[in-house]
């Protein structure tokens, strides 16, 4: 019997939700996930405890997917820091300290997910 591959967006659901999982066993609370405004789209945002910790997570089902810090455009950095900025006013959040992390999860159709958890990108 032939496995089924999962969609992209199926594949990117399942590793959203391994990443949320994993950054919670570390410790972290999830605030919001798939947080939409007007600048763009928050995947995960979490506090430490210290800091506001916005992750932005990248599912690939082969291993052609490269360092995980190369998968961030300077265009897709500056998108998330609007969006992040965005979020901390619609939830009224006073100044506090945000980190911008990478959860890269390398999830092939024959093998066990990998969560690579990347702090601090840019």
């Amino acid at each position: 019997m032939e496995s089924t591959k999962p969609s992209p967006a199926d594949l990117g659901r399942r590793g959203e939700d391994l990443a949320a999982d994993y950054l919670e066993e570390r410790g972290l609370a999830v605030l919001s996930r798939n947080w939409r405004g007007r600048e763009g789209e928050l995947d995960i945002v979490a506090s430490d405890g210290e800091r506001l910790v916005i992750c932005e997570v990248k599912t690939r089902a082969g291993p052609n997917w490269g360092e995980p810090g190369e998968v961030l455009t300077r265009r897709q950095r500056r998108r998330l820091r609007r969006a992040a900025l965005e979020w901390l006013a619609v939830h009224r959040v006073p100044w506090c300290e945000v980190r911008f992390d990478l959860v890269a999860v390398l999830w092939p159709p024959d093998a066990p997910a990998r969560v690579e958890h990347r702090e601090g990108v840019f």
